[in-house]
């Protein structure tokens, strides 16, 4: 992702008659699993197909000299592919009138939630026969493929809604979703220059209806570092709101490298993001503007207070184009990283629990080592991971050790926690091209 090679897109499925789809299922229960995840094929995937996402959401120079940039609000018409998710989000959407939210008392999420996610469940399978398995590109397969690839999408759709059980949701379910269009590009629903439509036509809808979900019924965040995280809910956003304000890339995506550093010339400044006003006028047409004021919307007091890490990240001075190289260390280490998000994350055959044969082999971190053992109960929480730590979490006067996440890299934390030298940059996880963070790119003092 940040080493300035060209990227390779998601491969597609390459021969549908011979292909067995496969209901997911959960498979990392423990910190051994969480270490062959590390260096599974589904993880090179879901990275490959975040990746190729967040490429295309760069502005473009053409070669006129013409800049093309990427905004909610232009008149973009979307092709069929695209509009056929968008009807399914739209049903969904509609389903609120059906599961009002319960007046009664209550201490957590709402339980009409569940009314909610049951609707859900019960019109899941015929929303994808309707406009999915439609598609012209799933022509080829017979019925029996047909019911079996209808659970696989099944599992992935409703895993992005959140959970019933829990009354929650967080960044491990938006990975589900993630997940979902990622084998919809696999299958070819998705055309080839599509990418950017996906993310403004069907990724923020799919963040609007989420947050609605959130605030009709309340649902608490899953997984929460509270404070000390990004955001209590998402975190696509941030990494796709930062690459639509970042320079401009040639209009031929694949052959250029990503700019690390660098600002599209029109674009606010990150410190923008502390002035609700400013929000305001961008909310409309970025993402990561659009998740700030999701955040005005939900919390009170100030910005510095209830969103630390962000408002650190508001300070840095090099551009968007290193917010969107930190945002992706960042999503490698405190999500794909982390045991609590990705241990519900199911796998079938599309995203495959095998072996990636081009993964190298890396050891056993602290973090692994922490988790669960196949022997104790899962219902167990794990043992919390050296992730982003408050400043006041270790005794007065002691140094903060080097921390590694489950990658085995530096992980995500506040600035003012950074114990390497200035300048000296984090190392690469050898299974995936995101590396892990270290955060010294967010760097910001905050108000006495």
């Amino acid at each position: 992702m940040t080493d300035g090679k060209p990227r390779a897109i998601l491969a597609r499925v390459d021969n549908f008659p011979e292909h067995k789809f496969a209901t997911p299922s959960k498979k990392i229960n423990d910190g051994d699993d969480l270490s062959f995840f590390f260096a599974s094929t589904a993880y090179s995937d879901l990275t490959k197909w975040l990746l190729q996402l967040n490429r295309v959401v760069f502005p473009t120079k053409h070669q006129d000299g013409s800049i093309e940039t990427c905004v909610l609000d232009s008149s973009f018409k979307y092709p069929e592919s695209v509009q056929r998710v968008r009807n399914i989000l739209r049903s969904l959407s509609n389903l609120f009138q059906d599961a009002p939210p319960d007046t009664g008392p209550r201490r957590f999420g709402n339980v009409a939630f569940r009314k909610w996610y049951q609707l859900a469940e019960e019109s899941a399978s015929e929303l994808l026969q309707v406009h999915i398995l439609t598609s012209p590109s799933l022509s080829a397969i017979s019925d029996e493929q047909k019911e079996a690839l209808r659970n696989e999408l099944e599992a992935y759709l409703l895993g992005g809604l959140g959970s019933a059980q829990r009354l929650d949701y967080g960044t491990g379910h938006e990975l589900s979703f993630l997940a979902f269009l990622g084998c919809l590009w696999k299958l070819g629903v998705f055309n080839d220059g599509e990418e950017r439509a996906i993310v403004v036509g069907i990724i923020q809808p799919y963040l609007d209806l989420i947050r609605r979900v959130i605030l009709t019924y309340t649902l608490e965040p899953a997984g929460s570092h509270g404070v000390w995280g990004l955001d209590d809910h998402s975190f696509l956003p941030y990494i796709f709101g930062a690459a639509q304000l970042g320079p401009p890339i040639p209009f031929d995506h694949y052959s250029t490298p990503v700019p690390t550093e660098g600002s599209l010339r029109s674009a606010p400044s990150p410190s923008s993001v502390t002035h609700k006003k400013m929000v305001e006028d961008f909310k409309d047409s970025n993402m990561y503007f659009s998740a700030i004021q999701f955040i005005y919307d939900v919390k009170k007091g100030p910005f510095w207070e209830h969103s630390p890490v962000l408002y650190d990240v508001s300070g840095i001075k090099d551009g968007w184009g290193k917010i969107n190289k930190g945002m992706l260390k960042m999503y490698a280490a405190e999500v794909l990283g982390k045991f609590p998000v990705v241990q519900h994350f199911p796998f079938g055959s599309l995203f495959k629990w095998e072996r990636d044969p081009t993964a190298q082999q890396s050891p056993a971190s602290i973090h692994t080592q922490q988790q669960p053992t196949a022997m104790q109960s899962k219902d167990v929480p794990p043992v919390p991971s050296t992730g982003t730590a408050a400043p006041w979490a270790r005794p007065a006067g002691t140094a903060m050790p080097q921390m590694q996440s489950s990658t085995g890299m530096p992980t995500t934390r506040a600035p003012w926690a950074q114990t390497a030298a200035p300048g000296r940059s984090a190392g690469q996880n050898g299974t995936s091209s995101i590396p892990s963070t270290s955060a010294p790119w967010a760097n910001r003092d905050r108000p006495r």
